[in-house]
């Protein structure tokens, strides 16, 4: 009788990971389940992000909302001030207002009131607050349209305090440098 050798292979269990030289193709072609779990993470937060910002935005707080005329969009205006009905515009003769390098300023004011009043403003209130803005000034600076506008405002934002909300706006009616 012959006696053959059998060469048993060592056997793994179920589910254990090959070890050596067939460890490294295996791993080679299979993909990790980690990887594809953390990509549908990352799928999932970034949806979720874009899905809040939709809410935040369209529906929510943050909505922005826009009038619609005739099919357009129009943006809505806020105004701080709250409004008036306009009255009389009251002028105030011209003044000569001393600036910087012996020049001076022939400025003439109109004050635009509100209906509401029944007895005129004392041009002298608004007189000294102008002379108090303007005085001192180059005129260089004055020549400047923006720099105007801005001592514009900044006198009748004075001038409807010191009014008590009597006086809304301001008006050049005579402005000349020498």
């Amino acid at each position: 009788m012959s006696t053959e050798e059998r060469i048993v292979a060592p056997q793994t269990k179920i589910g254990a990971r090959p070890t050596g030289a067939g460890a490294a193709a295996a791993s080679e072609q299979a993909p990790t389940k980690g990887g594809k779990k953390k990509l549908i993470m990352i799928i999932a937060i970034v949806g979720v992000v874009v899905l809040g910002a939709a809410y935040w935005f369209l529906l929510g707080p943050g909505k922005a909302s826009a009038a619609t005329t005739d099919g357009m969009e129009v943006e809505p205006t806020v105004s701080a001030e709250p409004e008036y009905e306009l009255g009389d515009v009251l002028t105030i003769e011209s003044v000569s207002i001393n600036l910087q390098g012996g020049h001076y300023l022939r400025l003439g004011l109109g004050l635009q009131t509100i209906a509401a009043v029944h007895t005129a403003p004392d041009p002298a209130v608004a007189l000294d607050a102008a002379i108090a803005l303007y005085s001192g000034r180059t005129t260089e600076e004055l020549a400047d349209p923006a720099v105007r506008e801005e001592l514009k405002h900044e006198l009748a934002d004075e001038l409807f305090h010191l009014y008590h909300e009597d006086v809304v706006d301001v008006y050049y009616t005579d402005f000349v440098t020498q």
